[in-house]
Parts: structure tokens; C-alpha cells; sequence
């Protein structure tokens, strides 16, 4: 095949490339290079590794980073992910311990376009991320990851361009084979289980390396597990002249919710601070197991030096089953409320408590046990034609897929509640890392307590669709530069589909002895968690400050198929009762989404010498056009029955509404490049860029979606738009490069990115559907006149005067619960509707990345160290309750500084590498529950290391041991303060031990 040929002759021929195609090219390149002084060196392992990276870097046309496998079947992490967040500017989101997705100069995973060997891959979540832990690295040859844009790169990567290159037969010719085996032990799961992962990857070529074949197989097996404190259903958060009014007196300010000003709070929030309040708090204990499968066929054909030809088919499946178990206590807002409250402007509780006088209150205990299936395929064709000395082109098609699905007879998510009802109030303390929750009389239930109350069982599919054509070439005009050109097109098709069944029977079904004791042995909680915890210090409220220490951790099926025998429903699932999931997805929500785009680009390159100094220019134009058209058919509903102190079911009609809307966009996308070797080894680049960061699919679908169960402050809903724009950044780049030793550099950077078009998620509120609010009604006023001040008093003084005239009032058979549908007349219920649209403000985002990498002389040791700084601009402002008349906030999330230190040694068949990971706090979301809260992402840091061996007695065989997480941190999320946990999620170290034999 043709080779590029570039005139910068201090980089063709420093030592440092050599070293890198040392460990790549056959012996006998040396020879054809006509040169006998150039002394071939083979490094191979670590070292050969991040020499192949360093040449990539430095011989690029832009800011750009890689990394290479240290040898065929051996790439550096078994997760690509964990290998990308050491390369600057990257860091990553796990899921359940491991990497999942990365952001790249604070742009998250939506803003940065992933390929797989240049080709855009569809994604199963609705967003445009994609997820490293569907890939084994075993067949991955190099991840190169682009951070200044060229016009033959495709859109979508604001923070960068990722692609991850594949084994090619005809690169490396010749018999190799590499088979690995590895046994894991998480200590994350209570399961104590030790799993395996298989490899095996075969590469050979035949017919004078005219033909090639290359075929891969993984399997990894995975048992894993955490334990979460949440406050699940969010924060509600207020002005400070916000109260709950009991009294319903004129010229009151009530919000339910709101805290009443009254001798029971302590130093309550002023009426120019801001407060919120939890909805409940919950411990929830999760197993996982994972099966991945993935494989790949490659089959490559050289008829002529001219013409390469390769056909390629990669398979990737991701079977995740999830069982978990939770307790939890809901905050009901009764006028008994004792608190403890922080300063503001921003104030949280210390510690919520509320007493129920009486009793009778749920203390709730769920369990979920569901399955899905992420399962993804890639056929493609490409050839390569040296048409003539000068020019060359390229044709490359493929066809690919990705489905998530349900895997599990219990649907792909599930969620079954029980309840005792004995609880005499609830607290919570916020004052540690971990909240403390205590319930009166909590400690003291018992099995025979339990009773069956709400459950959800869902079905989703979600499928991508990409057919993507791309044709492209380069002509070489000798001294006078060349020119890349190609044109493109891409049909993505994405389909989702989803249908619950939901039964809201949240004030229990049944009677005591319904279920049998045995299925529900008992666990503890606080004993399961290592983060610091508030001990109630001297709160001297009525409310039990004994914390939580119980749970049954009950058998999800035995009780599931009990309550299938006993309790008839009108949610109906496959099975025939309202226990089990439904695949009726023509009675729920579907959505299709095709986006078409076409582009055509156009780029000049230059190569030239400025006195001693060599350079080279790229100057490109990408033109981009893209159609979006999205059908939906989702549910009507048609009346709300208020069925417990705060939940109101939201009934449908049982008819759909379909709905096509279209929206269509195109750009013209400038950029440049330049870079210079100022002085021998030193190299200055500049860039200038214009790039677009497109909306994640479920953001452009149309239709609008509410939950079928809202509380007495209204329902929720979304709903798509599919004219948004994508994201608009004008992008300034230049960095300095010192490629001061072998194997060695150091680099610094500045990059600066002008964004408009932010994507604002706003709350709407609306009445979308008429429907009358049976909480908001002429009967709960005359229940508030007769003296009636909590919830269950009205729902009890509306049946005794309305039960026996008024249909809509009567007593639920099932589980004697009273139920109220709402009247012609009463005020209408209040859905919040989050709809994604474009914001004309624009923000500034910036930063510095350093980056050195050393290895001193024959020792054997070498360092990787680098730092990136980001400014978003303009922070969150957590004072700004986004309510009618407040300013939007338009903060990009995700934005932080990270920081990595690799440590290296490599000598005597030894291999042993200690990596130091950190990511500083962040903004993740600004959408969170009522009053659309931010989430914070607490700073975290991760430390892992891997050390192998390789055996003198048998050549190719290196036994291994690495360990992730060693120091088994945690992760924690917050709202407008501290105080506000959301989430902490605490996993543990995982160890594998293992073995390859490569030849």
C-alpha cells in the first residue's frame, strides 16, 4: 500500500520513530529503507507501548493522544475506558466499579464521538455515548483520541474525536496468537464467588501476505455488587418564605413540603434564604452479574500493491442481571415536623424528623430482580486504492446495530414493595458522609408485619440502526501539498419502546400471614457502610433517633409468586395477573427516530521549512446537513384518583396519540492546523476549529411522556424535541511539545472553546391533559374548614360525608384504602414537564492541560504524570430555584480538573505499573426532582496497579496479577449543598489473577 510521505526530517528520522516501528515492522524493513546506519531497536511491553503512542503524538496533525497495545492480545486495562483516563484532559464514569464512559476537556460522554475503525457506532441508552464496557480490549490495537478537529473527521466530538482501531492482519504480518486466561475476585459482592475471563485472538497471513485472516474471542464473567444510601426521589426545594400552612388561612403561602414557621424548627431558613426538604431516604443493597461475549472476523485481501481490500464482522454482547433489596422511609410533610437546619443562603437540614401521632406510617422494604441484554453487531466493507502515484482513494461502508432488550422473566426492571405499617416517625441526620436514618419502631418489626403494597414491572427495548457510507481521497501535488476530499452518509434509525405494569396499591393489599416468615430473613444496615456518619449529636427531638438497623433481604420470588396467587389487579402483565412484565409495547410508549446527514469536506495540506525549522499547514471545510423526523405514540390519560396520603394515581384511557414532528439543520465547519519543530525536537502547534455537538437522541424524540403516579405537589413528564440544534463551539488550541530523551516528552496546552446553543432542560408546568386534581378540590377545602389539617384526616372526612352519595369516592376492595377521583370542577392536575430546548446565551470554556512522561535510562523504571484545568465559566448558581421569573442558568456539565501519575518499571521479564487517578468535583445534572435541582459529583480518586511476569522457561508465557480500586473508595453525589446527599455508593476492590501465552 501507498505510504504517506511527509517532509518533516528531523521527526521522519529521530530515534524515538524508529523505536516505535522497531517493535511493529518485520527485520527486513531496515534493508528497503536504504539506509544501513539506522539502527533497529525492538522495544516491546510497556515501554514499546508508550514509545507507539508518543510517535503518534508527535507526528500528528493536530493535539492528539493514543494508546497502543503493548503486544497483540495485550492491550494495558482490560477495560478500555480505564486506560483512556490517564491520557490528559480524560476522565471517566463508572458503573458498579467500572469504566463506562469518558469526558474529555470537561465535555461529557455526548460530546465526544466515538468510532470504531472510523465508523460512527450506534448506541442502545438514547444518548450518544458510548459504553467502553460492552468492548474487550484484547482485540483493540490502538485507541487514538483527537482533540483539535480536522475537516475529514465526522461531527459530533466537542471535547474529541475517539477512535478505536482493531486488529488488521495485513498490518502485522505473519502467524501470531495470543490466549489469555484471568480469574477475578470482586470483593463488592456478598456472592464471594471467583469468576473467569477467556481470550484468545488469531492473526496470519498467507500467499506472500497477499490474504489475511484475524479472528478474536472474549468472555468475562463478572460478579460485582455495591451498597447505596440515597435520598432516591430527590430534593424539593424552596424559597424561605415558602411554609406549609395547616391552617388554610387567607394570605397564607403553603407549598406542600414547605416547613412550617414554627417554635419546632431550629434556626428555620429566612425568607431570603433558600431550603430544600428529602422525600425519603432509602438503603438499597444491589448484586450484579455480567456475562460479556465479544468477537470479531477479520478477513483482509491484497490482490495488487495498489488495492487492499478488507471485510470485517464484530459481535458484542452484554448480558447484566441486577437483584437488589431496599428499606426506606418517605417523608410525608405533617405538621409534626422537629428540625435542625444549617445556615444559610443555601440551608439543608442537619437533621428532618417528623412524628406521626398514632402511628400506622409504612416503613417500606422492595426488591427487584431483572435482567437485559445489550447485544450489538458491525459488518463492514472497505477498500483501499492507489489509483496512481498521486492519488489514492477510499471507499467504506458498514451496517451496524446495537439493541438493549429484556433478559430476565421479571422484565428489564422491577420493582416489588412491601410494607410494614408501624412505623411512629422518621429522621434523618445529614450531617455525615453517609446519611443516618431512623425510624420509631422500626428496629422493632417483624416478618409477619409485611404486607404487599405497590410494584412496577417494566419492558423496554431500545434499538440503533447506522448505515453509513464514507468515500474518500487524496491527491498528492508533490512540492505544492496535497488535498484530502470525501463525502459521506449517515442514516441513523433508532426505535424505543417501553410498557409498565404498574399497580398502585402503595396502602398495602392483603393481611397479616399472607406471606410466609421464612422468606424473610433479616440484614442489617449500618454495618455496611465505611463513610462517616451523623449520630443525631444533641438533637433532642420527640422522633426515635435509634438508627435503622433492619432489613429482610426476602426472596423476591417466592413472595412475587404468592402475591400473584392472592391479589387480583387490574394492571395486567403477560402472565395473566399484575405480577410479571408485559410485551405489549402497543399499550405503552413508542418512539422512532431517523436522522439523515449528509456532508462533504475538503482539506489542503502543506508541508514546507521555515529556515531550519519544518512545518506543515492543514486548511479544511466540512460542510454538514442533517434531517430529523420522529414519530411517537404514547398514552392518553384521562382522570386522577388521589389512592394514599401523597400518591395519586394517573389513569389512562386506554387510547394512544401519534404524533410526527421533523427539525433539520446544516453548517459549514471551518479549521486549521499548524505546526512547527521550532528548534530540533521541539514542536508549537496552533489550531483553529468550528465543531458541533449534536442532542442525544432522546432529547429529539417527539411526544410527550408523564408518570402514571404523582404526589399532591403534581406529576411529572417529559417530552422531546426533535428541532433542537446541536451544540455550537468555535474551539482555539496550542500546545508546546519537548521530546527531550527516548521514550520521553513533556507537553503543556491551551485550549479554549466558545459555546452557544447549551441545551437547557426547562420545567414547564401544565395542565396537558384537563384532568381534575382530587387533592386540590372543593371537598379537601370544606375537610380544611371543618378543622381537618393533615392528608389523612381530609381523605377520611371526605368519605364519611361523600363516601355514600359520590361514586368517585369509595373504599379499594383489595386493600381497603379509600380512593378519591378528582370532579368536574376541582382544579386541574399540574404535571411538570422537562423539555429540552436551545439557549441563545453562550459560555466560555477553557483550560490547561501538562502532560511528562520519563523513562530514566536502562533502569527499568518511568513515570507518566499529567494535570488538566478547566474553567466552565459560569458556576451553577444553587440559589437560583429555576421557577417562574428566575434567569436560566446555562452551565455545561461534567467540567473538571483531573489529574494522573502512572508509575513504571520494566526489566528482567517483570512488568509492574501503579496508577493514581483523580477527578475533582463536578456538576453532573441540572435536572433533578422538583425545583429541576444540580447534582454534584463529589472529587474522587481511584488507585490500581498491575504486575506480570514472564516465564523464563517457557518463551510467550507472562503470569499476572492486577488489582482496581485497591483502597476501595467511594463515590457520593450531593444537591445545592453538602448536606443534600443524593447517592453514595460504595463497591470495593476487585483483583484478578491471570495468565497469557502469545506466539
Amino acid at each position: 500500500m501507498k505510504t504517506r510521505t511527509f517532509t518533516k526530517t528531523k521527526l521522519a528520522t529521530s530515534l524515538s520513530l524508529v523505536l516505535g516501528l522497531g517493535s511493529m515492522m518485520p527485520a527486513h524493513a531496515a534493508e528497503d529503507a536504504g539506509d544501513e546506519n539506522i539502527e533497529v531497536i525492538q522495544v516491546t511491553g510497556i515501554r514499546g507501548s508508550l514509545v507507539k503512542s508518543m510517535d503518534v503524538k508527535r507526528s500528528s496533525n493536530g493535539i492528539v493522544d493514543a494508546i497502543n497495545a503493548e503486544d497483540i492480545g495485550k492491550f494495558p486495562d482490560s477495560n478500555l475506558a480505564e486506560s483512556l483516563q490517564r491520557i490528559s484532559g480524560v476522565s471517566i464514569d463508572r458503573q458498579n466499579g467500572e469504566g463506562s464512559k469518558v469526558t474529555v476537556r470537561g465535555f461529557g460522554p455526548d460530546r465526544n464521538l466515538v468510532m470504531l475503525n472510523n465508523r460512527q457506532m450506534p448506541t442502545t441508552t438514547g444518548s450518544r455515548s458510548f459504553d467502553f464496557a460492552n468492548v474487550a480490549s484484547e482485540a483493540i490495537s490502538a485507541v487514538e483520541v483527537e482533540k483539535t478537529s480536522q475537516a475529514k473527521n465526522s461531527t459530533g466530538g466537542i471535547g474529541a474525536t475517539i477512535n478505536v482501531l482493531t486488529q488488521r492482519p495485513l498490518n502485522n504480518p505473519g502467524q501470531k496468537a495470543s490466549f489469555g486466561v484471568k480469574a477475578v475476585d470482586d470483593t463488592s459482592t456478598d456472592q464471594g464467588s471467583i469468576t473467569p475471563e477467556l481470550s484468545a485472538l488469531y492473526s496470519n497471513t498467507f500467499a506472500d501476505d497477499k490474504f489475511g485472516i484475524s479472528i478474536s474471542a472474549s468472555y468475562q464473567d463478572r460478579e460485582s455488587g455495591n451498597q447505596q444510601a440515597q435520598v432516591g426521589t430527590g430534593w424539593r426545594s424552596f424559597p424561605g418564605s415558602v411554609d406549609q400552612d395547616w391552617s388554610g388561612s387567607p394570605g397564607a403561602n403553603p407549598e406542600w413540603g414547605g416547613v412550617p414557621k414554627d417554635a419546632n424548627q431550629i434556626n428555620r431558613p429566612g425568607d431570603s434564604d433558600v431550603y430544600s426538604v428529602p422525600q425519603t431516604t432509602i438503603y438499597r443493597f444491589e448484586e450484579q452479574q455480567r456475562k460479556r461475549t465479544n468477537g470479531q472476523l477479520v478477513l483482509q485481501y491484497e490482490p495488487i500493491d495498489s488495492v487492499r481490500t478488507t471485510l470485517d464482522y464484530t459481535y458484542m454482547r452484554n448480558d447484566v442481571d441486577t437483584q437488589s433489596h431496599d428499606v426506606s422511609a418517605w417523608f410525608n410533610f405533617v405538621p409534626t415536623q422537629e428540625s435542625t437546619w444549617s445556615d444559610g443562603p443555601v440551608s439543608s437540614p442537619l437533621v428532618y424528623s417528623e412524628n406521626y401521632p398514632g402511628g400506622g406510617a409504612d416503613l417500606s422494604m422492595a426488591a427487584g430482580d431483572f435482567g437485559t441484554r445489550d447485544e450489538g453487531g458491525s459488518l463492514g466493507f472497505n477498500v483501499e486504492w492507489d489509483a496512481s502515484e498521486k492519488l489514492s482513494l477510499e471507499l467504506d461502508y458498514h451496517n451496524s446495530y446495537a439493541e438493549r432488550s429484556p433478559n430476565s422473566p421479571n422484565g428489564s426492571s422491577s420493582n416489588l414493595s412491601t410494607a410494614a405499617f408501624i412505623r411512629t416517625s422518621a429522621a434523618t441526620d445529614f450531617t455525615g458522609e453517609v446519611p443516618v436514618l431512623a425510624v420509631g419502631n422500626g428496629n422493632n418489626v417483624r416478618p409477619e408485619d409485611m404486607r404487599i403494597t405497590g410494584s412496577v414491572f417494566g419492558n423496554a427495548v431500545n434499538r440503533s440502526e447506522i448505515e453509513q457510507v464514507q468515500i474518500s481521497g487524496t491527491y498528492d501535488f508533490e512540492d505544492a501539498g496535497s488535498i484530502d476530499f470525501g463525502i459521506a452518509s449517515t442514516e441513523v434509525n433508532n426505535h424505543s419502546q417501553s410498557v409498565n405494569v404498574q399497580r398502585n396499591d402503595w396502602g398495602g393489599v392483603g393481611a397479616a400471614g399472607d406471606l410466609d416468615a421464612a422468606w424473610f430473613p433479616a440484614g442489617t444496615v449500618q454495618d455496611k457502610f465505611d463513610g462517616s456518619k451523623g449520630n443525631f449529636g444533641s438533637y433532642e427531638g420527640s422522633a426515635s433517633t435509634d438508627p435503622l438497623n433492619t432489613i429482610f433481604l426476602w426472596d423476591f420470588e417466592a413472595v412475587r409468586a404468592r402475591a400473584a396467587e392472592l391479589y387480583a389487579s387490574s394492571a395486567v402483565g403477560d402472565c395473566g395477573n399484575g405480577f410479571c412484565p408485559s410485551t405489549d409495547y402497543a399499550s405503552d410508549t413508542d418512539r422512532f427516530t431517523e436522522e439523515t446527514s449528509k456532508s462533504a469536506y475538503l482539506q489542503y495540506n502543506y508541508f514546507g521549512e521555515i529556515g531550519d525549522m519544518p512545518f506543515d499547514v492543514h486548511l479544511g471545510l466540512r460542510y454538514e446537513q442533517t434531517d430529523v423526523e420522529s414519530t411517537s405514540a404514547v398514552s392518553e390519560f384521562g382522570s386522577a384518583t388521589w389512592i394514599a396520603e401523597t400518591e395519586i394515581a394517573v389513569n389512562p384511557t386506554g387510547e394512544r396519540i401519534f404524533l410526527t414532528e421533523t427539525g433539520d439543520y446544516d453548517y459549514y465547519l471551518p479549521n486549521v492546523n499548524f505546526n512547527i519543530e521550532v528548534v530540533e525536537d521541539v514542536y508549537v502547534r496552533a489550531a483553529y476549529s468550528e465543531t458541533i455537538g449534536r442532542p442525544d437522541y432522546t432529547s429529539i424524540q417527539g411526544g410527550t411522556v408523564v408518570g402514571t403516579l404523582a404526589n399532591r405537589g403534581g406529576g411529572s413528564g417529559t417530552k422531546g424535541n426533535p428541532g433542537l440544534l446541536p451544540l455550537e463551539s468555535t474551539n482555539y488550541d496550542i500546545s508546546a511539545e519537548w521530546y527531550f530523551d527516548q521514550g520521553s516528552y513533556a507537553s503543556v496546552g491551551y485550549f479554549r472553546k466558545d459555546v452557544t446553543n447549551f441545551i437547557d432542560n426547562g420545567v414547564v408546568e401544565s395542565n396537558i391533559y384537563n384532568i381534575p386534581d382530587p387533592s386540590h378540590s372543593a371537598y379537601v377545602n370544606e375537610a380544611i374548614a371543618a378543622g381537618q389539617t393533615t392528608a389523612i384526616a381530609q381523605r377520611q372526612w371526605i368519605y364519611d360525608n361523600y363516601g355514600a352519595t359520590d361514586p368517585n369516592v369509595t373504599i379499594n376492595p383489595a386493600n381497603g384504602n379509600i380512593e378519591i377521583t378528582g370532579n368536574p370542577g376541582d382544579d386541574d392536575l399540574l404535571f411538570l414537564i422537562n423539555q429540552p430546548t436551545n439557549d441563545s446565551e453562550s459560555s466560555v470554556i477553557d483550560g490547561w492541560e501538562f502532560a511528562v512522561q520519563h523513562f530514566f535510562g536502562e533502569t527499568g523504571f518511568g513515570m507518566q504524570a499529567n494535570y488538566t484545568l478547566v474553567n466552565a465559566g459560569d458556576s451553577y448558581d444553587n440559589a437560583n430555584l429555576n421557577r417562574p421569573g428566575d434567569l436560566p442558568q446555562n452551565v455545561e456539565v461534567g467540567i473538571s480538573d483531573t489529574a494522573n501519575i502512572v508509575a513504571m518499571y520494566e526489566n528482567y521479564g517483570v512488568t509492574a505499573r501503579v496508577a493514581w487517578n483523580w477527578r475533582d468535583e463536578f456538576l453532573n445534572a441540572t435536572g433533578n426532582g422538583t425545583g429541576a435541582n444540580p447534582q454534584y459529583t463529589e472529587a474522587y480518586s481511584q488507585v490500581d496497579f498491575s504486575i506480570g511476569y514472564d516465564i523464563p522457561q517457557v518463551e510467550g508465557l507472562t503470569v499476572f496479577l492486577e488489582g482496581l480500586n485497591i483502597t476501595n473508595e467511594t463515590t457520593r453525589v450531593h444537591g445545592r449543598a453538602t448536606e443534600q446527599v443524593l447517592n453514595y455508593t460504595q463497591t470495593g476492590a476487585r483483583y484478578g489473577l491471570g495468565a497469557r501465552y502469545t506466539f
